[in-house]
């Protein structure tokens, strides 16, 4: 990639240094060249601004969602919508490229000068950590989006992302395989790990990394990657720091609140007030909950007219990247595939006791019990579509699981991606290509 950002001559950044470092106020005024610990905080904090809320372009890819053909925004969106991803409409709101490898020429940042200048402590070690852990974020999201799901046959032959490693603007860098960007992830998570000296962050702090974060984190790159035993390993090291569960039967708090229990890494807001007003959810979505018993239904969704609107995200207070029962389904997950049924069956318990009334609960654990591998690993997707549903999670799921077939309908007109449909990877933006002639 040739350009990243309008490049800040000396590292001359603008930051602020007041007390207000957190999850709601981050304001930049004034501008530096880092030096001090707390001027290199500010500077990893931009990162963190820059990361890319693509997650609500996503959702309109997927079987959660309804574009309203009525909104104003609906030409921004229609082309999404449609798959329809060559010769879009100008209109046509592109995906996020640009301001993925802009997080990363941040964290680079901090990783290469802030290791050099700054001195030896713990507070040094946790901000070096996090760089690290937000650059493997940021690849992870990258590969998932613009490369093939991870196939262990295919991995290393076939080309996804460029790899941006160092603070050269005027590199042109070439893609590299999907296994050489998952084999980058694991080292930057293990530096990360080596590094981190915060167990959880504090609400209000917590869109920064942890190590409950790096281990989730690895936990979900190890599941992409089929490495079964590693997600079980990688889950249960994360939930020995975090491990809470937001109860539906008493908690006024919905699992995606910043200030959730539940909340391990609250970096991004996974569905924009644009979106949130141009869509409805889709009867599938909206039909595959017990809208009696299951306790998500009501606080997650609105009845509005004939639809049903989401209220879970969408609000300043709704960022949500990564919370612990993402762990229960990705350890759950990982023991199935192993065949370990038994294990399986009792991971996934707390999250069905947190989410269903009482007297449902019992039968529905009762009639997991029973399931073969196939069967249980069916519910738990099933069970992830209600779950984390306009969390950004249900895109990657569909293009890591089965790839299926999807119509969307609007304006009277049906669209429709095939079963494994290429569409199910992004081709990579024009102006990227514009910038690079090498994707």
């Amino acid at each position: 990639m040739k350009k990243i950002s309008i490049f800040i001559s000396s590292l001359v950044l603008a930051f602020s240094f007041n007390s207000c470092d957190n999850f709601l106020d981050i304001e930049p005024e004034g501008k530096v060249i880092p030096k001090t610990q707390e001027e290199f905080r500010a500077l990893l904090t931009q990162g963190y601004v820059a990361y890319p809320g693509h997650k609500s372009l996503s959702a309109l890819r997927t079987d959660e969602t309804v574009l309203q053909s009525d909104n104003f925004d609906f030409m921004s969106f229609r082309d999404i919508f449609a798959w329809k991803d060559q010769g879009q409409d100008k209109q046509t709101i592109e995906f996020p490229w640009l301001a993925f490898y802009t997080s990363v020429f941040y964290a680079n940042h901090t990783i290469v000068d802030g290791a050099e200048v700054l001195t030896a402590s713990v507070e040094k070690d946790q901000l070096l950590a996090e760089a690290y852990a937000l650059r493997a974020y940021a690849f992870f999201d990258l590969v998932n989006l613009y490369g093939k799901p991870y196939n262990p046959a295919t991995a290393n032959t076939e080309l996804s992302i460029p790899l941006a490693l160092e603070i050269d603007l005027e590199n042109v860098l070439q893609p590299e395989s999907i296994e050489t960007v998952y084999n980058q992830i694991h080292k930057d998570l293990d530096k990360a790990k080596s590094l981190a000296q915060v167990n959880v962050q504090e609400p209000g702090y917590n869109y920064r990394f942890s190590k409950a974060a790096i281990y989730a984190l690895e936990a979900r790159v190890n599941l992409y990657e089929h490495k079964w035993q590693d997600a079980i390993n990688s889950s249960s090291q994360a939930l020995a720091y975090k491990s809470e569960l937001e109860d539906l039967n008493n908690s006024q708090l919905v699992p995606s609140h910043f200030q959730s229990k539940e909340s391990i890494l609250a970096l991004e807001a996974t569905l924009s007030s644009s979106m949130k007003s141009s869509i409805t959810v889709s009867d599938e979505l909206i039909n595959a909950y017990d809208k009696d018993n299951d306790l998500r239904f009501a606080k997650f969704y609105e009845k509005n007219s004939s639809n049903y609107k989401v209220i879970k995200v969408g609000n300043l207070e709704n960022k949500t990247s990564i919370r612990t029962a993402e762990l229960y389904f990705i350890k759950a997950e990982a023991h199935a595939q192993l065949n370990q049924m038994t294990e399986a069956v009792a991971i996934i318990q707390p999250v069905i006791d947190t989410r269903y009334t009482p007297e449902v609960a019992a039968t529905l654990k009762n009639s997991i019990s029973k399931l073969n591998k196939e069967d249980f690993i069916t519910f738990l997707l099933e069970e992830r579509f209600k779950e984390f549903s306009f969390e950004g999670h249900r895109w990657f799921d569909l293009r890591r699981i089965n790839q299926k077939k999807i119509i969307h309908t609007t304006n009277g007109t049906e669209y429709i991606l095939q079963q494994n449909d290429p569409r199910y990877t992004l081709p990579y933006p024009t102006n990227a290509r514009l910038n690079n002639p090498n994707l």
